[in-house]
């Protein structure tokens, strides 16, 4: 049965409504992470020309405890504090949290410290896209629907992946639902949010997955390797379940060994200086995207036969654990990257495969498994890498998502669908509340 004239009209408006939410939102977000990342590759050389700047890592660690425990008023929560926030509205996201975590992460580049980057756009959009909606005066669901499309815009700009933004922003929340309510808000604001970001000249890596085929075929049904590569999938979920386990479990340690929060990053620091110099390479510093100068492993090394070494994933595992638990500002999305390529490098070794398509697979499923993103990664596969393999990207993260458990690196997670046989309990609950065995903190369910 076809529209009426009046159901079309109010479609057109909500239509319209939401792009009028979502395109400022999107604007503010792409420039703030346009910005990010030109600052981010100007510390990060200046970091390789000068190395003897991670001796003042612990100096800078403390200034950035400091700063937050002055001035962040609950913002030292980071992505968990925009998904507390769209499940249970409650004391608002601050808008300092964008300046805050902008110059935290760029500390943290700046003298050497193993993160990310996702973390600092994420948090900069939700905190643009609440400020926004308290200047609007807007409701409290399109309050939420403004943040959701604040993480999808600063994701989508960060990486150049805008796709794999909106479905990030709407898959991150609950594990196991995807919150379609938010579909077309996110959407603009991904591809709006990128869009501005490469408006101010700002370009991502470009990944080659150059795999020879002997026949010229895509192998879609090459039974051997998909299984090759579900088995690999249970490794990288185990490999992010390890480090959303190890992170979780050393920000417990730092916090009874040293009380005063904004002196943990210095114990960090310290650990990260001890691990740089027995292990002798200061390849596990920093991003990771590309090798220091003399360094031999990073993201795009590892596409290449030899780029990486057996123990690369472990290595960066404990370096970007330390760095992030002690209290450093970034992300934890592109050391995952990193992780899950060099594993991959060696799965693909182990399994007599090319090291591309194994790093490939491990860049996107090892993060699925830690962020319990399985649908983000595999459009993530597709838009880095081309639709080839497409079928494989699905497989791999999948399965790491599967073998992940309930783990992960946002506690502010909820369970929708709980993963395995028996898990019914968990429904409502989120990751924080499974981890310390207590019941849920409200009765409401995780939203459909």
């Amino acid at each position: 049965m076809p529209p009426n004239r009046s159901t079309l009209i109010a479609d057109i408006v909500q239509l319209l409504r939401w792009t009028w939410l979502a395109l400022p939102v999107a604007v503010l977000a792409g420039s703030a992470s346009a910005l990010f990342l030109w600052s981010l590759d100007q510390v990060t050389g200046l970091h390789w020309r000068n190395p003897w700047l991670v001796w003042l890592l612990p100096v800078g660690g403390v200034a950035v405890g400091f700063l937050y425990h002055r001035l962040g008023k609950g913002s030292d929560k980071g992505n968990n504090l925009l998904i507390d926030e769209i499940h249970e509205p409650g004391g608002g996201v601050p808008a300092r949290m964008a300046p805050l975590v902008l110059v935290g992460t760029l500390v943290t580049h700046l003298f050497g410290g193993s993160a990310g980057r996702e973390g600092t756009a994420v948090q900069m959009g939700g905190s643009l896209a609440a400020l926004l909606a308290r200047m609007f005066r807007v409701t409290q669901e399109n309050r939420r629907l403004m943040l959701m499309c604040g993480i999808a815009a600063g994701f989508g700009a960060v990486f150049g992946t805008p796709l794999t933004g909106a479905i990030f922003a709407m898959e991150v929340l609950v594990i196991g639902r995807v919150q379609y309510e938010a579909l077309i808000p996110v959407l603009v604001a991904s591809l709006v949010g990128d869009a501005t970001c490469s408006a101010w000249g700002i370009h991502h890596t470009v990944y080659h997955l150059d795999v020879p085929h002997a026949d010229g075929s895509h192998a879609l049904f090459n039974a051997v390797l998909l299984g090759k590569v579900a088995l690999s999938g249970i490794a990288f979920g185990l490999g992010g379940r390890l480090f959303a386990e190890l992170t979780h479990r050393l920000q417990r340690g730092f916090a009874r060994a040293v009380p005063y929060a904004p002196l943990r990053p210095a114990l960090g620091a310290v650990l990260v200086i001890a691990m740089l110099f027995a292990l002798g390479s200061r390849d596990y510093l920093g991003l990771g995207v590309n090798a220091p100068p003399g360094g031999q492993v990073s993201i795009v090394d590892s596409f290449k036969e030899g780029g990486a070494t057996p123990l690369s994933w472990l290595w960066k595992t404990l370096f970007t654990s330390v760095t992030l638990a002690s209290g450093f500002k970034g992300g934890e999305v592109t050391p995952l990257f990193f992780i899950g390529s060099t594993m991959g490098h060696a799965l693909g070794g182990l399994m007599h495969e090319p090291a591309a398509l194994f790093a490939a697979l491990g860049f996107i499923a090892l993060f699925a498994g830690a962020a319990n993103t399985p649908l983000a990664c595999t459009v993530m596969g597709i838009e880095l890498f081309g639709a080839h393999y497409a079928v494989h990207f699905a497989v791999a993260c999948f399965v790491s998502y599967f073998f992940s458990g309930h783990s992960g690196i946002y506690l502010s997670q909820r369970i929708g669908v709980a993963k395995g046989g028996g898990s019914e309990h968990l429904h409502g609950r989120s990751l924080r509340e499974v981890r310390s065995g207590g019941g849920p903190a409200s009765e409401r369910q995780p939203p459909l």
